[in-house]
């Protein structure tokens, strides 16, 4: 189940660093921070991603009734630290079938929520017209944050991106009329200020859109 890392932009394989680069290479995209392999969801899972990274690991939190964590990524090495965190959850959509939200936190550049979302990236500024009113909100660690539709992206999937900590913060929903999460001012909590409850956490299988966006 373990896998090898991945260029977090497409997915490709990469070369560790060696004697000729100090940094992970993909050839298509060059100097990555790798995505490491994605394993089942777990408190545990979850505590190794969050001890490592260096951006905020965003949950809705708490989860939407019915909705369960399906699985968490990062991208970064044991040098740098995880630079891009990604969680998924499910449950049941608001029209009726299952929903599937991933969110991603990540530095610039890092291109990881691009490749989630399904646009070329590797940052959501581009597909984001930041002059109009914001299409959503969310509470971000207790802070009002707004979020724009990114457009450009498959039809099989809602993205809205915008920026939480000084960093970007996607919101990659599918199918595409479960969005709708999205109007409802979702309450994410950063899981590295989480407490005991985090223990608590509804864990269901993992999310193929992890593996496979």
């Amino acid at each position: 189940m373990r896998g090898e890392p991945s260029c977090p932009k497409c997915g490709g394989r990469v070369r560790a660093p060696g004697l000729f680069a100090d940094s992970w290479q993909c050839d298509v995209h060059g100097t990555v921070h790798p995505l490491q392999p994605v394993i089942p969801p777990s408190v545990e899972a979850l505590s190794v991603v969050v001890h490592r990274a260096q951006v905020p690991v965003w949950m809705p939190w708490p989860l939407p009734v019915g909705w369960l964590f399906t699985g968490v990524a990062y991208a970064g090495d044991d040098r740098s630290g995880g630079r891009a965190t990604a969680v998924a959850c499910s449950g049941p959509g608001p029209l009726g079938g299952v929903g599937e939200l991933i969110l991603v936190a990540e530095e610039l550049g890092v291109g990881l929520g691009a490749r989630y979302a399904g646009t070329d990236g590797p940052d959501p500024g581009p597909y984001i017209n930041v002059e109009k009113p914001p299409q959503a909100k969310v509470l971000a660690a207790g802070r009002p944050t707004p979020l724009w539709h990114v457009s450009g992206t498959p039809d099989d999937r809602a993205v809205f991106a915008g920026e939480a900590r000084g960093l970007w913060l996607w919101a990659v929903v599918w199918p595409e009329q479960s969005g709708l999460l999205m109007y409802d001012e979702l309450v994410l909590t950063d899981v590295r200020d989480a407490g005991a409850e985090v223990d608590l956490l509804p864990c269901g299988a993992l999310s193929p859109r992890l593996l496979e966006p």
